[in-house]
């Protein structure tokens, strides 16, 4: 009888931890307007251009202009602020991964991108060339994070 008394007061605290911290999460999201858009850094500007060197089939050199779509995405407990994220082919992301709470990183598997696991306050900016078009997803590979709805979609069209 006393075990099952001490399983109820387990169940009892968990639940009033899931409840305060899906409150949390939805007056957060109240704050917010859009809480799941995509911003680029330069705030809908012109995408950021950088001068390239790269090497001809020729073996000469030449310099291109690339563009760099920068995004910043949030990662709280168990999900990322954006949800899907659009680029073109050819188009060199720059993704500013922003931990606002827990241990998490930011990995999509396909363009082998990954930032460090990173804690609560860190900062980790990660690029690569979204040299493939399709949807592909995009996760926090701690522990079963993935699997609780860490995830998100980048789109190269």
């Amino acid at each position: 009888m006393k075990i099952l008394w001490i399983i109820v007061i387990v169940l009892a605290i968990g639940g009033v931890y899931y409840f305060m911290s899906t409150t949390d999460d939805n007056e957060q999201g109240a704050e917010n307007n859009n809480p799941t858009q995509q911003v680029p850094i330069n705030d809908g500007a012109e995408p950021l251009v950088e001068e390239m060197v790269i090497e001809k089939d020729d073996g000469s050199m030449k310099e291109e202009k690339a563009e760099v779509k920068e995004f910043t995405v949030v990662g709280t407990n168990f999900k990322f602020d954006a949800s899907e994220i659009m680029v073109n082919k050819g188009d060199t992301v720059r993704i500013i991964f922003v931990n606002g709470d827990g241990f998490h990183d930011w990995v999509i598997d396909e363009f082998n991108a990954r930032t460090k696991q990173i804690r609560t306050d860190e900062t980790e900016t990660i690029e690569f060339v979204a040299d493939q078009t399709g949807t592909f997803e995009y996760y926090c590979s701690v522990g079963k994070h993935r699997e609780f709805g860490m995830f998100g979609k980048l789109i190269v069209k």
